[in-house]
């Protein structure tokens, strides 16, 4: 009898087995509940670069003189350059070939990188010459110098004569007077380092803008003795009626040279027949 129920059980289990799964196979199907729209991906912005403040045409300009501006990518004006650490290397000490007001998109036809063929010439204001002088770490104002930078020329020499009085045998005086620094080395970059960024390399040559006589007396004055820079005050003005003329002795120095008399000498006449002669011991 226990057998006949448990198989009884078995068939009723497994009918209603079967009986769901018929059930489940004759249900329509759930439609499929579609995602919401995907969110837009944020538009692309660009940086760009302006004008920081006006620019004048010939400006060589510094890395203050640029700003930056943001906008989408679809809104970039054409021949803008597009800021990133690259371009602003090849940019420092760029030409501004025309005037940029304040906020003015800065393009590649606006100025003329430092690397540009003809790029010192279009520097040189017209009827000047580019000349260079060597310098060390103390004529050279310790390599602080920049492009850009004006500066005065000091020539220190050793007055020759024998009978020259110790406070006036060295003399200094300024044989150029607010000249403009255009290249520092090979470097034709104003407002970047005179060393050209590289830790303890100080300057071996600065060029300046000079006139075309001035260009003569600085290769002379090389030859005299030597050179020193003294860099100019940004508001100076060019007024060399300012300036007392000659030049300062070491006796103007130091009082102990000014009152230091000629260095004693005694004159000997050597007469060899009719030939007379003057020998002279110091």
């Amino acid at each position: 009898m226990s057998l006949r129920i448990v198989v009884a059980a078995l068939i009723l289990t497994t009918a209603m087995t079967l009986g769901m799964m018929a059930w489940r196979l004759t249900q329509p199907a759930h439609p499929v509940v579609a995602a919401g729209p995907a969110a837009p991906p944020p538009p692309l912005m660009l940086k760009y670069l302006v004008a920081a403040h006006a620019l004048p045409a010939g400006t060589l300009t510094r890395d203050e003189d640029y700003a930056v501006k943001s906008v989408v990518s679809a809104a970039l004006p054409a021949g803008a350059i597009v800021d990133s650490p690259e371009a602003r290397g090849t940019l420092r000490g760029a030409l501004i070939r025309r005037y940029l007001d304040a906020g003015a998109t800065i393009t590649a036809e606006d100025i003329l990188r430092p690397r540009d063929r003809g790029f010192l010439a279009a520097v040189l204001a017209p009827g000047t010459r580019a000349i260079a002088i060597g310098v060390d770490a103390v004529s050279g104002v310790a390599g602080l110098i920049w492009p850009g930078d004006r500066v005065d020329v000091i020539l220190t020499q050793e007055m020759p004569g024998a009978n020259t009085s110790p406070g006036h045998r060295v003399l200094a005086e300024t044989v150029l007077r607010d000249a403009r620094v255009i290249a520092v080395d090979q470097e034709i970059v104003q407002g970047a380092p005179a060393t050209a960024g590289v830790a303890g390399k100080l300057a071996r040559t600065v060029t300046l803008q000079v006139s075309a006589p001035d260009a003569e007396r600085l290769v002379v004055a090389q030859h005299l003795g030597r050179l020193s820079l003294a860099m100019r005050a940004a508001a100076d003005a060019a007024q060399a009626a300012n300036y007392a003329e000659g030049g300062v002795y070491g006796g103007d120095v130091s009082p102990g040279l000014a009152g230091a008399g000629p260095a004693a000498t005694a004159r000997v006449q050597v007469i060899q027949g009719n030939a007379r002669s003057e020998v002279t011991f110091r």
